[in-house]
């Protein structure tokens, strides 16, 4: 239903999963273990995995820079780096969802409350399909600075997602294990 034309494919879209970006987020393995599980369906399913992985501030090359143990590309999926919130913003992330046909996204990652939500946004104002997925997707604990807990800002994204609408495009939240992988 994407309003990208010839756009039809699906492709998971990882973000920031990074030793450093959750190494205290809420639920990390269980998160990790449901993502390396959607990523494994993905790959068995010929779906394209595209995975993200912010600048931090120049850490790139380093340890904490890298992807948790468990989520490691595979040869030919695209690595975007970015330095916005939004991974579409000055990245080649369009180029390489365009050169996989891809139309509607699977968003997993972290971190809920600024690059998760900056992109799921940035790519439903772009015509994307955005798929949330419901437990697949973390945070570390910023309430010393005013936001809520962790386990909130995660429901509430889930509940705010599962509402967004605009015409030729669809927005839904769904938990990992039930994901469907081919164009709805």
């Amino acid at each position: 239903m994407t309003t990208l034309e010839g756009r039809a494919a699906t492709a998971v879209l990882v973000i920031d999963m990074q030793r450093d970006v959750v190494a205290d987020a809420v639920d990390r393995d269980g998160t990790v273990a449901r993502i390396a599980a959607l990523v494994a369906r993905a790959r068995a399913s010929g779906v394209a995995v595209v995975w993200v992985q912010d600048t931090l501030d120049g850490a790139q090359g380093s340890d904490g820079w890298g992807l948790v143990d468990a989520l490691a590309p595979h040869p030919g999926e695209p690595v975007v780096a970015k330095e916005h919130g939004d991974a579409f913003e000055d990245t080649d992330l369009e180029r390489a969802l365009a050169a996989l046909g891809a139309g509607r996204l699977v968003v997993c990652g972290a971190q809920t409350d600024a690059c998760v939500r900056s992109t799921i946004h940035g790519a439903f104002a772009r015509g994307y399909d955005v798929t949330l997925v419901e437990d697949g997707h973390t945070t570390v604990d910023h309430s010393a600075f005013g936001a809520p807990p962790p386990a909130q800002v995660i429901a509430h994204t889930n509940l705010y997602w599962r509402y967004q609408s605009g015409p030729g495009k669809r927005a839904d939240v769904v938990p990992a294990a039930r994901i469907v992988l081919a164009t709805p």
